[in-house]
């Protein structure tokens, strides 16, 4: 690798985290199941420090809500781009909107089967 290439990696990092910053202030802004996500994740993170048995048990348990917000902000990034293209119904919108729904939903059912799973061999106990 040579040295420009190298500097160009470095000079693209700033831009690069700077807009996934303001990716996340408008998910938080305009999104209120993100927010909710964010609550979620700041509860429930000091929760599966105390719970887990391991690092990988919490790394397990915190993937678990990690995975909720990333679909969910997938999701809102393609809602925002059918609205862009056009307000007007149609079947594909429609169907990129309900697959997008849908994954936010197996997100969830993950971390309902993972966070069940573990309340309930800490109830068995």
């Amino acid at each position: 690798m040579t040295e420009k290439n190298k500097k160009g990696h470095l000079e693209r990092l700033l831009p690069a985290t700077k807009n996934s910053w303001l990716g996340l202030k408008a998910a938080y802004k305009y999104e209120i199941a993100f927010r909710q996500e964010v609550f979620l994740f700041l509860v429930l993170f000091p929760v599966a420090i105390y719970i887990a048995d391991s690092f990988v048990e919490f790394a397990i348990l915190i993937s678990a809500i990690m995975a909720i917000m990333i679909t969910e902000l997938l999701n809102s990034a393609v809602e925002a781009a059918i609205d862009r293209i056009g307000l007007e119904r149609h079947q594909l919108s429609g169907r990129a909107k309900d697959l997008g729904s849908a994954a936010v939903f197996v997100a969830i059912t993950y971390f309902v089967i993972v966070w069940g799973y573990k309340i309930f061999t800490l109830l068995a106990n």
